[in-house]
């Protein structure tokens, strides 16, 4: 089975619940929760099965650590809250994700993004064309953080 791209049905219900903190807290009055918590972003290889149905972080098909990369991933970088364009709610990192100086331990097509501060729930999967990387760097650039475009939406 082939990864397949999208929000985890269970990051879905854990919003409704409180569970996640993407960004500090803006609400008046203030949500008891001020500072974000870490989310990881992980690299996982096209033989691997990630899909919206995980509900948490796993090894099993990830790249081996090579390298800058380490399994786990690395720390998305969240300076900006959540936000809605419209009656859209959006949410885009504010850097890029980046592994320098890494081999890859195969062909990978995914990155999976998980809350590591919350027993390594899974937010969501995505899916890109088939990569392989010989002592090179890896980007995953940041989409435009609007109501088509951010990486994470709710209609």
């Amino acid at each position: 089975m082939a990864n397949s791209a999208g929000m985890c049905s269970s990051f879905k219900a854990e919003l409704m619940e409180g569970v996640h903190a993407l960004g500090p807290g803006t609400l008046t009055p203030a949500r008891t929760v001020s500072v974000p918590d870490t989310v990881k972003a992980a690299l996982f290889l096209v033989t691997a099965s990630r899909t919206a149905a995980d509900t948490a972080y796993s090894t099993t098909g990830e790249l081996a650590g090579t390298g800058s990369y380490t399994q786990g991933g690395v720390t998305v970088t969240m300076a900006t809250a959540p936000s809605a364009s419209g009656t859209t709610g959006i949410f885009t990192p504010t850097a890029s994700f980046q592994w320098t100086t890494f081999t890859s331990s195969g062909a990978f097509d995914c990155c999976v993004l998980y809350n590591s501060s919350q027993s390594n729930r899974e937010i969501s999967v995505h899916t890109f064309s088939s990569q392989s990387v010989t002592s090179g760097t890896f980007t995953l650039t940041m989409p435009t953080n609007d109501a088509t475009n951010a990486l994470l939406r709710i209609a």
